[in-house]
């Protein structure tokens, strides 16, 4: 019989987060505390971090969908609020225009 204690094993790191997750992160943290962003803020910043010289002007609506996406992720964890007029809302449940702050 062995004595394996996998107790012993110090904790994994967490996964990575998602390239668009850092983005949306950086960009938050970059505001002052009392403002949000909307999604297409954060979409036009990561294609201009991702963009090539043939890329046409509206590059950032190909991630707009990947934003929405890892904003309800981030705030699903509790890391980010998304807003509807100002106001904290389900991330599983909203619709129309949004935005995004860092949780208070």
């Amino acid at each position: 019989m062995s004595d394996d204690n996998t107790n012993d094993l110090p904790p994994k790191d967490p996964a990575p987060l998602d390239p668009v997750a850092t983005v949306i992160l950086d960009q938050l943290a970059a505001l002052p505390a009392d403002k949000s962003a909307a999604p297409d803020d954060i979409a036009r910043a990561y294609a201009e971090m991702r963009r090539k010289p043939s890329d046409g002007r509206d590059l950032y609506k190909r991630y707009r969908r990947a934003v929405k996406e890892q904003a309800i992720f981030l705030a699903r964890t509790g890391r980010i609020e998304i807003t509807r007029r100002g106001e904290p809302v389900d991330p599983d449940d909203f619709k129309g225009v949004w935005r995004m702050r860092l949780k208070r």
